[in-house]
């Protein structure tokens, strides 16, 4: 019990690493996802081709492989670099691969939102001579992001368990060392995995019960 409170700070330094990471991720994976689901819903077929593409190759690729690209391809490979300091780029890094893989998801959501306007909203707005970003900015995309509020929450929830993977695969290099250590130090108890999981309950199950309120509150009346 001695070593687990003396390694305790370690644990949590990795567990919030992890919460870093998700909200970098989270953030970026939104913005992404947004311009993707216009590139899939673009009136332009070679968007729509890209972003098609884009979707399909990345959804269907392991996290594991694109965190294993981002850290050792971007970074060792083409000389990607965020930052000088190798703890600062390699969590840059880190958090692109995932906002990258989760933005596939959103933008199915999205995608999925945006099919539950009306068409005839968005030939009203080209009727009074809206483009298509216009309509898409100022009409579709709003109603969309109401409409999906609980699974856009739910992809969210799933990058923040994801965040896991990297830090167990040691592609974030220091949470990962910091929690190999005090697994090394203390053995892998069962008080530790379950603070583990209590730690991401408190983190997952207000999401979840925030969006699911959010998306009840927000609902747009058909």
């Amino acid at each position: 019990m001695e070593d687990l409170i003396r390694y305790a700070p370690d644990l949590a330094a990795g567990f919030l690493e992890n919460i870093k990471l998700s909200i970098v991720a989270g953030i970026v994976s939104l913005i992404l996802g947004t311009v993707l689901v216009a590139m899939r819903v673009s009136p332009t077929p070679v968007l729509r081709a890209a972003g098609t593409v884009y979707v399909n190759v990345v959804r269907n690729t392991p996290l594991t492989l694109v965190l294993a690209f981002s850290a050792l391809g971007l970074s060792d490979q083409l000389g990607l670099v965020f930052s000088d300091v190798p703890r600062t780029n390699s969590f840059w890094i880190v958090g692109l691969g995932l906002a990258v893989y989760t933005a596939a998801f959103v933008c199915e959501a999205l995608r999925a939102g945006i099919n539950t306007v009306p068409l005839g909203q968005a030939e009203a707005a080209r009727a009074i001579g809206l483009t298509f970003m216009q309509s898409l900015r100022m009409i579709i995309l709003p109603q969309a992001f109401r409409a999906v509020i609980a699974p856009l929450g739910s992809v969210m929830i799933a990058m923040i368990k994801n965040s896991t993977v990297a830090v167990a695969g040691g592609f974030a290099a220091d949470a990962a060392a910091n929690m190999k250590e005090s697994f090394d130090q203390v053995g892998a108890s069962i008080p530790i995995f379950l603070g583990i999981v209590v730690a991401f309950m408190a983190v997952t199950l207000p999401i979840g019960y925030l969006t699911g309120w959010l998306a009840r509150r927000l609902a747009v009346a058909r």
